[in-house]
């Protein structure tokens, strides 16, 4: 299907792909180029969240984003922002409470900030599941963990999107509606998903397009880039797999006016190189969805454009793929249209990804 919907995505980019520039100037960069947003990953280069005067520098911020019309969404992606020695530490899953207790202050801290800068969605993940914590205590550890950052969305009538990441407790979108069934009730109407596009891609059994379709009620934030088939690795659009006209067409049928914001956290040494061209890439594939597909010719040379600038990789990393819990068969129904009840394996999907490490 072809959307007939003239209205353009809105376009951002993520400053965890800009980390070798000054927050200031990476919000001008992405103005001056004609982005719509800009998705801001809290973080010690880019509005320190644990620093003092928080809150003035938020209204810098602010101030700053509405001189230059730019929408916002908050992630909280950052690697080392509670933890020096340990990347995503600690997380929602933490043995330790108090472990557990400063990854949710953390996220309510975003939420504030979120609201002071009038943001359109506040970003989290799970964390992966500790090997000492069984499946069943992870799933409720985490939806307690959550309890207290749902209220506070609530309050600031903000979404909280959560991200499902490869490696994690929650790494697909059976496990989002699995949360979601945990969460039951009031807090489970309070979760949003944001939809990582390449990870579709990576491993989930459905093309990137239909997983947009599938996920639309619950869909507050985008976030995209190219990828390959069961490998971890945030790539330059034209150096993975993705046929990507598709998956904005069906952005645009389900009606999505959240930004669709392009996240290449490994590539900030080409920053603004990839911000322009990302750019440039994703309105020609808008309207390639009047114009019809691009010729084969046409994609080599975009990939061959796009490999300029892939960041040199390390030795391939892998990730266990999630196991079902031993107490799956009591576990808590989902929704009748999801047809799932328990954390999903793949058994006729792909390997475990493998890769980068999750970013």
């Amino acid at each position: 299907m072809t959307s007939t919907t003239t209205t353009p995505l809105r376009l951002a980019y993520g400053t965890n792909g800009l980390t070798d520039l000054r927050l200031n100037d990476a919000l001008a960069l992405l103005a001056d180029l004609g982005y719509d947003g800009v998705s801001l990953t809290l973080d010690h280069m880019h509005l320190d969240p644990l620093a003092p005067g928080l809150a003035a520098r938020t209204a810098d911020v602010a101030r700053r984003l509405g001189e230059l019309g730019l929408s916002v969404a908050v992630e909280t992606g950052a690697r080392y922002v509670l933890d020096p020695y340990r990347k995503h530490h600690p997380t929602l899953l933490d043995p330790d409470p108090e472990a557990r207790a400063a990854r949710t202050g953390l996220l309510c801290t975003a939420v504030r900030v979120a609201a002071d800068l009038g943001a359109r969605a506040v970003h989290c993940f799970s964390g992966v599941r500790p090997d000492v914590t069984s499946e069943d205590t992870a799933w409720h550890r985490l939806a307690g963990s959550l309890g207290p950052v749902l209220e506070a969305a609530a309050d600031a009538r903000l979404p909280l999107v959560l991200e499902p990441e490869p490696g994690h407790l929650v790494s697909d979108l059976a496990n989002f509606h699995y949360l979601r069934a945990v969460l039951g009730g009031p807090q489970a109407s309070l979760l949003g998903l944001t939809l990582d596009i390449g990870h579709c891609q990576c491993l989930e059994p459905d093309p990137p397009a239909t997983c947009v379709r599938a996920a639309a009620p619950w869909l507050r934030h985008v976030q995209i880039e190219d990828m390959r088939r069961g490998v971890h690795e945030h790539l330059p659009f034209g150096a993975g797999e993705i046929d990507f006209p598709p998956v904005l067409d069906a952005l645009k049928d389900v009606g999505y006016q959240g930004l669709v914001s392009v996240e290449l956290p490994r590539h900030s040494h080409v920053g603004p190189q990839l911000a322009a061209s990302s750019l440039d890439f994703l309105r020609t594939a808008q309207h390639q969805l009047t114009a019809g597909q691009p010729t084969a010719p046409q994609r080599a040379a975009v990939r061959s454009s796009a490999e300029q600038h892939t960041a040199p990789q390390g030795p391939a990393e892998q990730h266990n793929a999630p196991q079902l819990p031993a107490e799956q068969h009591n576990s808590p129904q989902l929704p009748a249209e999801q047809h799932r009840a328990t954390p999903p394996k793949h058994p006729t999907g792909p390997a475990a990804p493998r890769g980068a490490t999750p970013c």
